[in-house]
This record gives C-alpha cells, structure tokens and sequence, in this order.
C-alpha cells in the first residue's frame, strides 16, 4: 500500500512540474489548454516539491509526513480549480492523497496518545523495595507458590519494580474466523501501583490495518479498537466488568515478572498440591484467578472467570496455557502462550503470542 501510494504522489507531483515548465516557456503542457502565468508557474513549482518531499518522507516511513502531504495536496487543488476544466481529475489523485495522509495523522495521534499514557503510567509508579528476595521472605505463600518463585530465579535478587516487553501475536477476532491474523504488540508494566499498557498493531483480512490499546490504571480499565487508526471499533471504559477484566488479565501476565506475587495487593490461597488462587485487589476493584504449575514449579495454566467485554452479561472462563518456557534476563518465565475463551459452541483459543523482547526495571520511560 505504501509503495503504491508513493507511486501515485510521484505520477501526481510529475504533472505539477510540467505546469511550471510550461509557465516559464521550457516545455509544452498540452493537458492545460490555459495559459500559465509565470507566478502560478512557482505555485505549480512548490507544488511539485512538497509532493517530493511527502515522498522523502513516506520512503523514510517518517511519521509527519502527512503534514507535508495536507500542504501539497492544500496547494495542489488551488491549481486544479484555477484550470477547472482541464484539471478537474486531479481532485482523484487529491482524494486519495488526502485520505492517506488523515489516516497517517490518526496513527500519529494514536502513538502520541499511547505515549502519553506510558509516560503518566511511569511516573506514577515506585520502586518496589530494595532488599533482595530471600526464602523468608516468601515462607508465607503456599509451598506450590514458593516452588515456583525459587525455580523461577527469583529468589537472590531485588523485586522486579516495572516491565517492557514486545511480542509477536496469532489472533482470531472471531470465533469462526479460520486463518490466524499476524500482529505485533508492545507492553509496559508497572507493579507499585499495578498497572499496565499495551498496545497491537495487526491486519484485518491481511488488507487493512487494525490498532488496539488496553490499559489499567488506578484502578481502571481501558479496551480500544480502532480500524486504520481512525474508526473506532470497540471503545469500552468506565466500566466496572472492563475494570475486573483488565484487572484479571494484569493478575494473569504476573507470570513474567514473578516477584510481584509479592505485593500487598496479592492474596494466596492454597488449592492442592500444584495450584493456588490469588485475588488481587486494588483501588476498589478484585478479581480473582487459579495458577497451575507442573512438579517442577514451571507455570502452566492461569484460569479465571472474566469478562469478554463491557456488554457481557455473565463472566466466561478464560484460560492461558503456557507453551514454552525460557529463562530470560537471569529469570525463568513462559515465553509462548495462548490464550482461550470457553464459549458455550467450544473451546475458542483467539491469541497465541511469543516474547520476543523483555526488560525488567527500565530505567526511564523510552520516548515514543
């Protein structure tokens, strides 16, 4: 799509350098039967040159310009309904350009907003303690929980107090969608106060881009859909369900920064054996999940009853399995998962997603 927008600009700024050829007597321009005079000639000229320069930066995936594309397409219908009735096709070509350009700036937009929100998500955060995990520090959890925070690595080192990570995704928007749509998300959590923000970038019908953003945040949830960039989805905040199900989904991803079992706002309780419930609760809000483990102390299974969205009227049992398990920056954690909702028609598995990046404890919040 890119290639072939650049395309169009050029055939289209091309045109526009003819007409300043013909202004100034250099080239003949017979599609403008009118003649031009030598200052509408420099207006086709820097026509011409912010359409050039829109290229530059579309080549270099810059993300202003569609700054520079308003400006010369701004310029351009000037030119074409000054010689109307020789031009007038151009408006086709503006069109586009036009549209092209409102979608760049809504993707623009979008990551500013996203940003925005990380940097806020930061500083508000604090650091989690200090002291270095020790066996005595977690001797209160249940055995299942100790097994797992020691086989994990966690024990020896300082509570993790924030997260980056980046992942690459397999999604089903629906039930009976047949092929998987390919994605790339990007994640930021913070544990004192718990919150995260994450957002995707995927396809829909490997033709048209699709951004999303979930978030929660003191205490509150957030879910944005938005097709290229632009129209809106799905939009569900204020919600006490979207609160609980953004809250859960948080309990769940502890599995990739473990010490935040830790935290106050965590309650164990013991099962059998293998498995062990938390509730977390924070700002008002609970929820509530089962965590499976293998002999070894290795996770494998997150279930919870969760809302699919703010118009559910009943929670569905929600289930992440991990797939794969690695050891990433000196911590033991699952680096592929998917994710499944139980559905009365069956079992729907919608995401599967590898980490492909994770850092613990950034320092400062990366711009953009």
């Amino acid at each position: 799509m890119r290639i072939a927008l650049i395309i169009l600009i050029g055939i289209h700024a091309i045109i526009h350098l003819f007409g300043f050829l013909k202004a100034f007597g250099i080239s003949e321009f017979t599609a403008i039967s009118q003649p031009i005079s030598k200052t509408f000639g420099l207006v086709w000229l820097l026509t011409f040159l912010l359409f050039v320069l829109a290229i530059v930066l579309l080549i270099f995936q810059s993300n202003y310009w569609w700054l520079i594309g308003f400006l010369a397409v701004i310029a351009s219908q000037i030119l074409i309904l000054t010689y109307w009735s020789d031009a007038k096709l151009g408006t086709i070509a503006n069109l586009i350009i036009l549209v092209s350009a409102i979608i760049a700036y809504s993707n623009f937009s979008f990551k500013n907003k996203i940003a925005e929100e990380r940097k806020k998500l930061f500083e508000n955060s604090q650091a989690v303690s200090e002291k270095v995990i020790t066996e005595e520090t977690i001797s209160e959890l249940p055995s299942v929980v100790q097994k797992w925070l020691i086989n994990s690595g966690t024990i020896g080192k300082r509570p993790i107090s924030n997260m980056h990570l980046t992942q690459e995704l397999q999604l089903k928007l629906s039930p009976d969608q047949e092929n998987w749509n390919n994605g790339k998300a990007e994640q930021y959590f913070t544990i004192n106060p718990p919150g995260f923000n994450w957002n995707i970038d995927t396809k829909m019908n490997s033709i048209f881009s699709v951004v999303g953003r979930d978030k929660f945040e003191s205490g509150n949830g957030e879910m944005t859909i938005k097709l290229l960039s632009l129209i809106s989805v799905a939009d569900a905040k204020n919600s006490d369900k979207v609160d609980q199900a953004t809250l859960q989904r948080y309990l769940a991803e502890i599995v990739w920064f473990p010490s935040a079992s830790l935290s106050s706002y965590i309650k164990w309780e013991t099962l059998d054996e293998y498995s062990a419930k938390a509730t977390l609760e924070y700002n008002g809000v609970k929820g509530t999940g089962k965590f499976h483990f293998d002999e070894k102390g290795n996770f494998k299974r997150f279930v919870a009853m969760r809302y699919q969205d703010s118009s559910s009227e009943q929670p569905t049992e929600w289930t992440v399995i991990a797939t794969k398990t690695e050891e990433r920056n000196a911590i033991k954690i699952p680096v592929e998962c998917e994710a499944s909702w139980k559905l009365e028609s069956g079992k729907w598995t919608w995401l599967k997603l590898k980490i492909k990046e994770i850092k613990f404890n950034v320092k400062e919040m990366p711009d953009g």
